[in-house]
C-alpha cells in the first residue's frame, strides 16, 4: 500500500478573535491562502489553541449570526460551549463532546461559553470545522447531532498504546456515530508516548492531521509539534504515526465535493446567485428569529 506523503507541516497562523470568546488560528482556507477546494469537503478549520480565560459573570461568545449551505462541527477539548438557534435547539458540549450542526437551508445561531465555565474560567481549547454540503443537500432542513464523548466509537490501539475515538466514518471496523452527507473520516487519536498507529485512507481523500497536544512523527520523517497541522498529498493510502510525547491528534479526511464554491461571510453556496438569494432570504426573515 502506497504512502500518503506529507505536503507540508503548517505552524499556527496568527490568531484572531471570533466574537470575544474564541481566539482562533485559521489553517484554511485563509490562514495559508489554500485553494477553497484543497481540503474539500472541509472548507474551514478554526483552532482555538489552549488558553486560560479568567472567570466572569457575563459569558463570552459570538452573538446571533446566520448560516446556510454547510455544517459546523465544534469539538471540545477543554472548556464548555453552549448554543441556541432560531429553530429552538440548544445544548452544551464539554470535554470530548462534539456539536454537529447542519445549517442547511438556513438558521440563526449563537454560541458562547457555558455559564458555569464562564464563572470559574480556566483552560479553553476548541476546534470548529465548516463542512461543505453537496449541491443537492444545501437546502436540507437544519438539524443538530449532539454527540457526547461516551457515544464515540472506540478502538484500542495495540499494546495499550492509546485509543482512537471515531466521530465519523470507520476505523478498523469501529464506526462513528455522526451522520454525514458525503464520505468523511473524523477521528480523535489519543496516543501514548512511544506508541504507533497506522491510518489507511483512500488516496483521493483530502487529508490533514491537527496536533492538539504533544508531538507526532508522521511517515517516519516529519515531526509535528502541538498546534501544528500536517497536510498530506493525494498520492497514497497509508499514514504511519509515532508519538514523540503523549499526544492528541485530530484526523480529517474526506472525499472531495467536486462542485463550484461560492462563499461569502456566513454562507457557502455553489453560485453567486445563490449567495444573493441567501441574503435576500435573511432580510425577509426566512431564517427565523433569535434574540441576541
Amino acid at each position: 500500500m502506497a504512502t500518503k506523503t506529507i505536503q507540508q507541516i503548517l505552524p499556527p497562523a496568527p490568531p484572531h478573535m471570533v466574537g470575544d470568546g474564541f481566539r482562533v488560528h485559521n489553517f484554511f482556507p485563509s490562514g495559508y491562502n489554500m485553494d477553497q477546494q484543497r481540503m474539500s469537503p472541509f472548507f474551514l478549520l478554526d483552532y482555538n489553541a489552549k488558553i486560560d480565560f479568567p472567570g466572569r459573570d457575563t459569558p463570552r461568545g459570538v452573538g446571533v449570526h446566520p448560516h446556510r449551505g454547510f455544517e459546523t462541527v465544534t469539538i471540545s477539548y477543554h472548556g464548555k460551549v453552549a448554543h441556541h438557534d432560531s429553530y429552538g435547539n440548544s445544548g452544551t458540549i464539554g470535554e470530548g463532546d462534539v456539536q454537529w450542526m447542519t445549517a442547511g437551508s438556513g438558521v440563526l445561531h449563537k454560541e458562547y461559553h457555558d455559564a458555569e465555565y464562564s464563572r470559574t474560567g480556566g483552560p479553553f481549547q476548541m476546534v470548529q470545522l465548516w463542512v461543505n454540503l453537496p449541491a443537492k443537500d444545501k437546502m436540507t432542513q437544519p438539524k443538530y447531532q449532539a454527540i457526547t464523548a461516551a457515544q464515540m466509537g472506540r478502538y484500542q490501539l495495540p499494546g495499550d498504546g492509546g485509543i482512537v475515538e471515531v466521530v465519523a466514518g470507520t476505523f478498523n471496523g469501529v464506526k462513528g456515530p455522526a451522520f454525514t452527507f458525503s464520505p468523511i473520516e473524523l477521528y480523535n487519536i489519543r496516543i501514548k508516548k512511544g506508541a504507533s498507529a497506522t491510518l489507511d485512507l483512500p488516496a483521493n481523500f483530502n487529508t490533514g492531521i491537527l496536533v492538539v497536544e504533544g508531538a507526532v512523527k508522521a511517515n517516519e520523517t516529519g515531526v509535528a509539534p502541538a498546534d501544528n497541522f500536517i497536510l498530506f498529498n493525494n498520492d497514497g493510502e497509508n499514514i504511519s504515526l509515532y508519538a514523540e510525547e503523549d499526544s492528541v491528534l485530530l484526523v480529517l479526511s474526506g472525499e472531495p465535493i467536486n462542485e463550484p464554491i461560492a462563499a461569502y461571510g456566513p454562507f457557502l453556496m455553489n453560485t453567486h446567485e445563490e449567495l444573493q438569494q441567501a441574503y435576500d432570504d435573511l432580510r425577509k426573515g426566512k431564517f427565523g428569529v433569535l434574540e441576541d
